[in-house]
């Protein structure tokens, strides 16, 4: 690394030239002999390390450019650096003794995507998505339930919920104020808004444990239904563009079909554990007392039990053989002594 004057010298040459394309660099790279040289001026002190100008120098060493590191150390520095070269931010790369730009700016001259800050995005919402499958397909392995099945999907549901609340608890203000914009229900009854992501992470915990389905249900239902509506009427009915609420108040996720597979999720797995706790799915599928577990949880079951060979439950079965083997191994250790 080199100190900030040693680089001065490019001075008013360099803010007057911009380099805009590898072309530019591949002409000033063969004047030079071919030596591919890059100076980067960025902004490193004891309390501070600009991850831009960290990017920048990565990038650069990746395309083989010997990289001039130049620390600007104090904001004093800082302010002098871009009052010299006409810039309003750091760190600058310059190549071929001319000006790239901003960490940016390098990306562009490299012919990268760029990333728009403001653009919208399903990779929020989709990545939850993806990690509540492997959460739930890994409690499936732990507990011997079969890897692909109705308690699967169970698990995978009550997992996103606990999962998207978790996200919108990060900052419950910013979330009621996003979701003002298209709840029906928050627009009439503003503290609808702050309860929703306690009542979305209860209702899954509680569904996930199997627990007070007397509870979870109405709640997943009542949020999931209104949620349901709301966005189809936002989207599909007013054709609104709005931004969704459902990772939290600060993504950039557009309101649309995967908005609506959130609550939808919901309002399946409400009404399908009501109508096994009701009795009226798989008729003996459940031990008398347990049916508000499933298909989350799974209860010890007896080889007779249908659901079992159709593989939607583990079951936990002890033959005779097994169950007298600790009786007839005492019985000989008896004999011989």
């Amino acid at each position: 690394m080199g100190a900030l004057d040693s680089g001065l010298w490019y001075g008013p040459y360099m803010a007057a030239h911009q380099m805009s394309s590898r072309d530019d660099a591949m002409n000033f790279n063969d004047a030079a002999g071919g030596q591919k040289r890059a100076a980067l001026y960025r902004m490193v002190t004891p309390e501070h390390t600009c991850p831009y100008g960290v990017k920048a120098r990565h990038l650069l060493k990746s395309k083989g450019y010997e990289v001039e590191d130049h620390w600007i150390r104090t904001r004093a520095e800082q302010e002098a650096f871009k009052a010299e070269h006409d810039v309003k931010t750091t760190p600058q790369i310059f190549i071929g003794g001319r000006r790239v730009g901003g960490f940016d700016d390098l990306q562009r001259f490299f012919g990268q995507k760029v990333k728009d800050p403001g653009a919208t995005s399903y990779t929020p919402v989709l990545a939850v998505f993806a990690v509540a499958a492997l959460i739930a397909g890994a409690v499936n392995l732990l507990t011997g339930m079969p890897l692909v099945g109705v308690a699967l999907i169970g698990r995978f549901i009550a997992i996103t919920m606990m999962l998207l609340a978790m996200l919108k608890l990060q900052d419950v203000d910013r979330f009621a104020t996003m979701f003002l914009n298209y709840d029906l229900l928050a627009k009439r009854w503003v503290p609808y808004g702050y309860i929703y992501p306690f009542a979305e992470l209860g209702a899954g915990a509680l569904m996930r444990a199997g627990a007070l389905s007397w509870l979870s249900i109405p709640v997943a239902l009542f949020i999931g239904g209104i949620g349901a509506v709301s966005v189809f009427k936002a989207v599909y009915i007013d054709k609104r563009h709005l931004k969704c609420a459902c990772v939290g108040g600060s993504s950039n996720v557009p309101l649309g079909f995967v908005s609506l597979t959130e609550n939808v999720m919901m309002v399946a797995m409400a009404a399908w554990m009501g109508l096994v706790l009701a009795g009226a799915a798989l008729p003996g599928a459940m031990e008398p007392g347990r049916a508000a577990y499933w298909p989350l949880a799974a209860p010890r079951t007896s080889a007779a039990q249908p659901h079992a060979a159709a593989g939607l439950m583990a079951p936990r079965t002890a033959t005779a053989a097994s169950t007298n083997m600790p009786r007839a191994n005492a019985a000989r250790i008896r004999e011989r002594s």
